[in-house]
C-alpha cells in the first residue's frame, strides 16, 4: 500500500495508547485537527482511513519494545529461536522462545498497545463517517475497510491474548474507564460480523494507485483464517449476528475467491518475496513497507515504514554486496531445516551461512541459518534514511497458496487439485489430499511467514507440546551449549501470552490474568 500510506495524513484527535484511560483523556491533540472539526469532507475521511491503515504497519511502541508480528510469531513457533547479538540483547525474545514469559515482557505490552490503537481509530472512524458530506459509495467502501481493519486488529489481539476487552465504540468518559474482559466467543463473533458486513461492500479489485487497499477477497480469506483457528481451539462455529458462519459458509467464501478473484500462484515460488512480487497475483492481503518517507528517528521508529522483521532477522554481515547489517534475531531451527530437506522451497526459505559474502559476526543462538523470506537482502535496502529503519519488503499476510490449502483442509471437492497446484508449482509430485499431507504442506509452503504458531495451536495442546518442545536437535553450525536451544512448551498457558501487568494494574481488579501466569 505504498501509494496510499505515504500520503500525509492529518492526525486524528489523539494517539490512543490504551495504557490508561486517564492518559487517553488527558492527552492534548497533536495538531489543530480534533474530532469535533476534522470530519468535514471526503478528503478528511480518507486521511482518517489512512490513519487506521497506518497502524497495521506498526512494529514497536515507543519506550516499550519492538514487536514485529512475523518475528514474534516465528520465535514462538518451532521455526526460529530468539537470536540477537547476545543473551541480553534478545532477553525478551528468549522469554517468548522458551515460554517463560513474565507479565512485564515489553514485547507483549507493545502488541497489546498497537492493536488497541488500531481498534480505537477504526471505532472513531465508524462513529463519525456518517457526519460528512460524501457519496453513499464512498461511505460504504470506507466503512467496510474500517470494519475489516478492526477485525484484523481484534484477530491478532485475541489469538495472542484470548481474554481481552471488546470495544466497538470509543470511550466517552470516566464512567467507561473500567472495562471488563469479554469471552473469546464474543470477540470472535464480532470479528465474524465485521468481516461478513465488510465483504458485501468491498471492491473486487483496486487500481495500481490504490495498491494495498482491502478487497472482498482479503475479507473472505481472513474469515477463513479466523474460522480455522476459532473452530480448532474452541470447537465452535462463528456467529456473525444472526448468520452462522460454519465450515460450509467459509468454504463457499474460499471457493468464490479461488474461482472469481483472478488471484493465482506465481510461476516461481521465490517471486513472492521479491520486489517483483509486491501486490502481485498471489498476494491476497499485503501490508506495505518501504523507505518513503525516509526515516531517521530511532526514538519513534513507527513513524517510518521500514520492515523491522527484515532488519531483525537479517544476518550480522558487513562488507557484503548481498546482505548487510542485520541483527540475527530469529535464527532458523534445525527442525525446520530437516522438515524442508529435499524440498525445493528450502533454497528460497532459509539462508545458509555459506551463502554469505562479507564478514559475518555470529550472534546468540547461532545456527548457521537465517530467514530468506524477510531479511536484509540488497534488493530491499532503502535508498535513503537510516539504513536499518528503511527495509522495503512488504509483508504478504495471506497468499493464494494459503487459500488453496485452507480450502483443501476444509474438505473442498477440489482438495486434491488444490494441493497438487501448490506442490506442482515447486516441482513436487502429487500426494493424497489427506489432512496429514495438507497440514504438512502448510509447514513447507508457509514457514517463516508468521503462520506456523497459530496453525499448531489450533490442532490442540498435546500436538503443540509435541511440536514446540524440542531437545537435542542440533545442526553442524550451531554454537553454544545445547541447553541454549532446548525448549519446553508450557501447556498451562494454552499458548496465549500474559495480559500485560500494566493493564492488569490499571484495570483496578477488572482484568483476570491469563491461565498459567502469576
Amino acid at each position: 500500500m505504498k501509494r496510499l500510506l505515504y500520503h500525509t495524513a492529518k492526525i486524528l484527535l489523539i494517539v490512543f495508547l490504551f495504557t490508561s484511560c486517564e492518559d487517553f483523556l488527558d492527552l492534548k491533540p497533536l495538531d489543530q485537527e480534533v474530532s469535533s472539526n476534522f470530519y468535514q469532507t471526503e478528503e478528511d475521511a480518507m486521511q482518517a482511513l489512512v490513519a487506521i491503515y497506518d497502524v497495521i504497519t506498526y512494529q514497536s511502541s515507543p519506550g516499550i519494545s519492538w514487536a514485529p508480528f512475523i518475528i514474534v510469531s516465528d520465535i514462538l513457533s518451532d521455526d526460529s529461536y530468539a537470536g540477537g547479538s547476545d543473551a541480553n540483547d534478545g532477553m525478551q525474545q528468549q522469554e517468548l522462545n522458551t515460554f517463560d514469559i513474565p507479565t512485564t515482557n515489553g514485547i507483549v505490552h507493545s502488541i497489546w498497545i498497537k492493536n488497541y490503537i488500531g481498534i480505537y481509530r477504526a471505532n472513531l472512524f465508524l462513529e463519525l463517517i456518517d457526519q460528512i458530506d460524501a457519496s453513499d459509495e464512498f461511505k460504504k467502501r470506507t466503512i467496510a475497510e474500517a470494519k475489516f481493519l478492526r477485525a484484523y486488529f481484534y484477530l491478532e489481539q485475541v489469538r495472542f491474548f484470548e481474554n481481552i476487552p471488546l470495544l466497538t465504540a470509543t470511550i466517552k468518559g470516566p464512567e467507561e474507564y473500567k472495562q471488563e474482559q469479554n469471552t473469546p466467543e464474543e470477540v470472535y463473533n464480532q470479528i465474524a460480523l465485521d468481516l461478513d458486513e465488510a465483504i458485501v461492500d468491498l471492491p473486487t479489485s483496486v487500481s495500481l494507485s490504490e495498491a494495498g487497499r482491502i478487497t472482498k477477497w482479503a475479507a473472505e480469506s481472513l474469515m477463513a483464517r479466523t474460522y480455522l483457528f476459532y473452530n480448532g481451539v474452541y470447537g465452535m462455529d462463528l456467529q456473525a449476528g444472526e448468520k452462522v458462519v460454519d465450515e460450509t459458509v467459509v468454504l463457499a467464501y474460499l471457493e468464490d475467491l479461488i474461482s472469481n478473484s483472478g488471484h493465482d500462484l506465481f510461476e516461481n515460488y521465490q517471486d513472492n518475496f521479491k520486489l517483483v512480487g509486491e501486490f502481485g497475483i498471489e498476494s491476497v492481503f499485503e501490508i506495505s513497507y518501504g523507505d518513503t518517507p525516509a526515516w531517521w528517528d530511532w526514538g519513534y521508529i513507527r513513524g517510518g515504514h521500514g520492515n523491522l522483521s527484515a532488519q531483525m532477522q537479517g544476518p550480522r554481515v558487513t562488507g557484503s554486496q548481498k546482505w548487510n547489517r542485520g541483527w540475527s534475531f530469529g535464527t532458523v531451527s534445525q527442525k525446520l531445516v530437516q522438515d524442508l530437506e529435499d524440498d525445493p522451497r528450502l533454497a528460497y526459505t532459509i539462508l545458509k551461512e555459506e551463502e554469505l559474502d562479507g564478514k559475518l559476526t555470529k550472534g546468540y543462538q547461532h545456527t548457521g541459518y537465517f530467514s530468506k523470506k524477510y531479511s536484509s537482502d540488497s534488493e530491499h535496502w532503502g535508498s535513503d534514511g537510516q539504513f536499518e529503519l528503511n527495509r522495503t519488503c512488504n509483508h504478504r499476510v495471506i497468499r493464494f497458496s494459503d487459500v488453496l490449502l485452507m480450502a483443501a483442509e476444509l474438505g473442498s471437492p477440489n482438495a486434491q487439485q488444490y494441493l497438487d497446484r501448490v506442490r506442482e508449482r515447486v516441482g513436487q509430485e502429487s500426494v493424497p489430499a489427506s489432512m496429514e499431507n495438507i497440514l504438512k504442506e502448510r509447514r513447507l509452503e508457509l514457514s517463516l511467514e508468521g503462520i506456523r504458531y497459530f496453525d499448531v495451536l489450533r490442532l490442540g495442546l498435546n500436538y503443540a507440546e509435541e511440536e514446540f518442545s524440542t531437545s537435542d536437535i542440533r545442526g553442524p553450525r550451531y554454537e553454544g551449549d545445547q541447553q541454549l536451544f532446548d525448549v519446553n512448551f508450557d501447556p498451562s498457558t494454552k499458548g496465549f501470552l500474559p495480559i500485560p501487568q500494566t493493564e492488569v494494574d490499571l484495570s483496578a481488579g477488572s482484568f483476570i490474568q491469563n491461565q498459567g501466569y502469576n
